[in-house]
């Protein structure tokens, strides 16, 4: 594994909250197209982890990542049943670990990730991942601070039962008033056909009982009314912890859920993280960009599948990839190629 993406395991494991210093970052040509983007909270399942543990290094480094987030990482990943992985405090750093594994299994020889990477973006927790693989956080850090945005997170969902659902179909302007009705927050707005709603599970189930017309209701695995205002709890603990990192700025393009912007300065994104929790994700602005900066390929992280299957709908022409095994590396290494026009 590359030292300037991964943490050097003769790195003191306690050394948490330091940042890379990798230079300048890495010049970028017209002709990137190349997308790698990580998935958020509902797309992990039980034993998704398990392919990858047949390499040592990914063990030593999933020991790591455990250590610093206080939870044992290879376990929940390989032998833990779907409600234990549904745990807000589990799913967010075992989803971000996932992601960086893939990401160091892609990409393991120095500079090559962000030499490739024409633009990274993460949906929800994922973009602590992508924070990550932009340099932002060295992984260590992004474990750490995960783990605290879950464990608060967890809290605040406990104050009230609360939950989310996807809305699939219907007429967005319908959709939104319907939710509005109902006291609902758009808290994903995942373009044009996806809207998940949050709220309490009282105000869901009413939603279920009078939904927009020509619309589907399917609800998400999670356990709270994420990026919501009951989520405001987790904000204030979580900027103190951000308080002690000392974020760089992303070696590469990378993109942020609030607005779709490109945010080039390292503080700036981390205050965007903390403030992202209790603000709705606007995932179709981040398409939007993408569109517009003419990304032709698309590799999602592991647990893949949700973002290639929104990207598949609404980013027309875009090749897709999923990376969800060391079997994908292959073709995603010829992907790569195709993409950004050099080999991982």
């Amino acid at each position: 594994m590359s030292r300037n993406l991964w943490v050097s395991y003769n790195q003191p494991v306690t050394d948490l909250g330091g940042v890379r210093t990798a230079g300048a970052p890495t010049s970028r040509h017209a002709g990137d197209v190349l997308v790698i983007v990580a998935p958020g909270q509902g797309a992990q399942t039980p034993g998704f982890l398990a392919p990858w543990l047949e390499d040592p290094a990914t063990v030593e480094f999933l020991r790591r990542l455990s250590d610093a987030a206080g939870l044992d990482l290879i376990r929940y990943g390989t032998e833990a049943d779907a409600e234990e992985i549904r745990d807000t405090s589990v799913a967010q750093p075992l989803l971000v670990a996932a992601g960086l594994v893939a990401a160091a299994a892609l990409f393991p020889e120095e500079g090559t990730l962000t030499a490739a990477t024409g633009l990274l973006a993460g949906h929800s927790v994922g973009e602590i991942t992508a924070a990550a693989l932009a340099g932002v956080l060295t992984p260590l850090g992004a474990i750490r601070f995960v783990a605290e945005r879950g464990r608060q997170m967890a809290a605040a969902s406990a104050v009230q039962p609360t939950s989310m659902t996807a809305v699939i179909g219907g007429d967005e302007t319908d959709v939104l008033a319907a939710l509005a009705a109902h006291g609902l927050t758009p808290a994903n707005n995942n373009g044009p056909g996806q809207i998940v709603a949050a709220g309490t599970v009282a105000q869901l189930e009413a939603l279920a009982a009078d939904p927009p017309a020509k619309a589907r209701l399917r609800p998400l695995s999670v356990a709270g009314a994420f990026h919501t205002v009951h989520m405001e709890p987790a904000v204030a603990p979580l900027a103190a912890l951000a308080d002690t990192l000392a974020p760089a700025d992303p070696a590469t393009r990378l993109l942020s859920n609030a607005d779709g912007d490109v945010v080039p300065s390292g503080a700036d994104y981390l205050a965007r993280l903390v403030r992202q929790v209790a603000n709705p994700v606007r995932w179709d602005l981040c398409m939007r960009t993408m569109a517009e900066l003419g990304v032709t390929g698309l590799i999602e992280l592991a647990p893949a599948g949700t973002l290639t299957g929104i990207a598949k709908r609404h980013l027309a022409g875009v090749e897709l990839l999923k990376l969800n095994s060391p079997d994908d590396l292959a073709a995603a290494h010829d992907f790569v190629a195709a993409h950004a026009g050099a080999a991982a």
